[in-house]
């Protein structure tokens, strides 16, 4: 999709889902045509015309100021990851990501596998911006052993398995809402990179074998994913209410470490230290056949 169709959709997507009330505006009448507000109440709060607005919207406009941009967000109370995207889109977010990146590397630096597998007590992984994790400790490999079963080449997608596997509705408690924000993500890290190959293959794929997945990427919603929660069910300790940061590697562009964790002394605190004996266990197995070979 191009540039323009992003940006008319998102703006579009944005100002339907405000109503009047909550834009404290006056209602005249009781029979609006549109969802939300229209053009001309966007372009009245951004404290400009609705001809440049409207443009704006359909991405016929060259270059933007970001005082326009800026006006735009709080007309449409965009949240922060919003109006990163809306920037993103339209084309002047030097201050947020200076050129264009990189190519996102899909292997992973030695020492950043070393403090990864240094994680003995926590669920520990090295994703992309397309969804791959490419890295993971033991008992990462141990809680998410779902995701591996079918994975191509022994690196799971985590969004491929949300909407391609039938598992993933058991595995995943929240499926609806992982599935949402998921889809959110992707397209935060589309517009902030729209050139990324693999993130763009994903796009296609989804798109033509999820109906799940083309109804919510239809919403234009966009979210970051820096941290949350993560309800799961294991097919071997049962239920897990997990934690979860996720730390850019700033010298590694489009790869993040991703941390779970659990409340001390909790039910999922023991289930992980039963999973983590587990794994241990069988990585030992695992060497001792090596070396009997």
């Amino acid at each position: 999709m191009g540039a323009r169709i992003e940006l008319r959709e998102f703006l579009t997507t944005r100002r339907a889902r405000i109503t009047p009330e909550q834009a404290r505006l006056p209602v005249y009448g009781g029979n609006r045509r549109v969802e939300g507000l229209r053009r001309e109440e966007v372009a009245m709060l951004a404290g400009m015309s609705v001809d440049y607005y409207t443009k704006l919207e359909r991405g016929t406009i060259g270059s933007v100021s970001e005082s326009v941009l800026d006006a735009v967000a709080r007309a449409l109370q965009l949240t922060q990851a919003e109006r990163d995207h809306l920037f993103h889109l339209a084309g002047t977010a030097s201050t947020l990501r200076p050129g264009r990146r990189p190519a996102p590397r899909r292997i992973v630096r030695q020492s950043v596998q070393r403090v990864v597998d240094s994680i003995s007590d926590a669920p520990a992984f090295v994703g992309t911006s397309s969804r791959d994790l490419i890295a993971a400790n033991d008992l990462g490999r141990a809680v998410f052993a779902p995701l591996y079963v079918n994975a191509e080449n022994g690196v799971p997608n985590t969004a491929r398995f949300l909407f391609l596997d039938p598992a993933a509705r058991e595995f995943f408690l929240e499926w609806s809402k992982t599935a949402a924000d998921t889809v959110a993500n992707i397209r935060t890290a589309l517009g902030s990179d729209p050139h990324d190959p693999a993130l763009n293959g994903l796009v296609d794929e989804l798109n033509r074998d999820s109906a799940d997945f083309r109804d919510l990427w239809g919403s234009h919603d966009v979210r970051y994913h820096d941290s949350g929660f993560k309800n799961l069910r294991h097919p071997i300790v049962g239920d897990l209410h997990l934690t979860f940061e996720v730390m850019a590697l700033p010298a590694d562009p489009g790869q993040s470490v991703i941390v779970y964790g659990a409340e001390p002394a909790s039910a999922t605190a023991e289930a992980l230290g039963i999973l983590a004996s587990w794994a241990a266990d069988s990585a030992q197995r695992s060497t001792q056949k090596v070396d009997e070979t």
